[in-house]
């Protein structure tokens, strides 16, 4: 579909994002009300789409467990969309107030961005998590999704529009774009009408979006994460951190791809890993590490490591090991392999901790903690809309404010500029 064939369609949605800064916040808020209400009346319907487009992707793929819905998965949308229908709107927060020299009284206030568009793949949860951050901070949404989860998305669309229906909302609040590599073309060059554009996804897709984009983009997704176990580390502790980051969920962004070890720990490898052979994780190491874990670790689980291995975002039961000096070494690789995503340390030793946090450039760093807590709703933000690795806008997790823009109010008596 050309880009021609979308306009109207972009159109819509911009004047869509108008009317919505006419509802109060309750009444946005009853709109998540009954989306999930009807996410649970008709998760069958949900589940029936989804199984068909599971049904087209191999198990074995790591977005698969992304892709899938389930019972308690469906459970958890709904409870998410009540959850931010809780949470106090940002619009018309007011930022700063005073009056200057002259008299006139300046507010700066927050106000929705107006129309989000926001580019996904294989992640239908994200259809109905972007929608209620959107809509309860008064924003359209325009969503793109990817062909792997096309008939989910557009199930949970026609939700979306049930339950902007019922209260008197324009649908185009909420617009669903074709799965099509034309539809994404036509977004980025939507100027004038989709005011700000999110990619969720892997590399390849945020980096084609940054290099065509003529709309502006806040960066999220990829993420190449670490985490040091450092000589003055607790080895138990350790064991749960590194399993838990690793194992949890292997397709999210947040999962554990690189454990940096300490030369003086390596004795230790073989009792870190074990909770990891038990989930049958691929370990990529050095010769070092190699060396350590031989005789304890499944030799057929063991791999010789090669550089790229660093630069990887498995998303899968892989994890590559690498041995380091001390801290700084690791703050080294994490500076020249990292995706400024998420890093932890652990340590017992506050020297090492604080060089760790002031030196490691990321959008969340974590001592004695997993990587996995890297999530809006972790934080208390809600569902996220994304995880922000750029540093200009926000940074890390993306809620209700941070898909809130501001501007200033100024009111005077007369006053005339010298």
């Amino acid at each position: 579909m050309s880009e021609m064939n979308l306009t109207p369609i972009f159109v819509a949605a911009k004047e869509a994002s108008r009317t919505l800064i006419g509802y109060t916040d309750r009444q946005r808020s009853e709109v998540l009300h009954t989306l999930a209400a009807l996410v649970e009346s008709e998760a069958a319907a949900l589940l029936e789409a989804n199984a068909a487009d599971l049904s087209r992707m191999d198990s074995a793929n790591p977005l698969y467990d992304r892709l899938q819905l389930t019972p308690g998965r469906l459970a958890d949308i709904a409870a998410g969309l009540r959850h931010v229908a809780g949470l106090p709107s940002p619009v018309g927060e007011e930022v700063e107030h005073r009056t200057l020299p002259n008299g006139i009284d300046l507010r700066r206030v927050r106000v929705p961005y107006g129309a989000v568009g926001v580019i996904y793949e294989a992640r239908p949860n994200v259809t109905f998590d972007v929608f209620a951050l959107c809509l309860k901070s008064g924003n359209a949404c325009v969503l793109k999704g990817g062909h792997d989860a096309e008939q989910s998305n557009e199930a949970a669309i026609a939700l979306i529009h049930k339950a902007l229906a019922a209260h008197g909302f324009d649908a185009a609040a909420a617009t669903l774009l074709p799965s099509s590599h034309e539809a994404t073309a036509a977004m980025l060059e939507a100027v004038g009408y989709v005011d700000l554009c999110i990619p969720r996804g892997g590399r390849r897709l945020i980096d084609f979006v940054r290099q065509n984009a003529k709309i502006p983009v806040i960066e999220t997704g990829a993420g190449v994460v670490s985490c040091y176990f450092d000589v003055a580390g607790d080895l138990e502790m350790a064991r749960g951190i590194v399993a838990n980051a690793k194992t949890r969920r292997v397709s999210v962004c947040n999962a554990l791809d690189t454990l940096l070890v300490h030369r003086a720990r390596l004795a230790d490898l073989p009792s870190l890993c074990e909770p990891l052979a038990a989930r049958n994780v691929e370990i990529h190491a050095d010769a070092e590490a190699l060396s350590a874990l031989r005789g304890s670790y499944p030799e057929n689980l063991l791999v010789e490591a090669v550089t790229a291995d660093w630069d990887r975002e498995w998303m899968a039961l892989k994890m590559g090991i690498r041995t380091v000096a001390d801290v700084e070494e690791a703050v080294a690789h994490i500076a020249l392999h990292g995706s400024g995503h998420s890093e932890s340390i652990i340590t017992a030793d506050d020297t090492a901790a604080d060089i760790f946090r002031h030196r490691v450039d990321a959008s969340c760093v974590y001592v004695n903690l997993p990587t996995s807590f890297t999530d809006g709703g972790e934080f208390g933000l809600g569902a996220e809309i994304g995880i922000s690795t750029q540093k200009l806008g926000p940074r890390g997790p993306m809620g209700l404010r941070e898909i809130t823009t501001t501007r200033y109010l100024l009111t005077g008596n007369g006053q005339l500029r010298p």
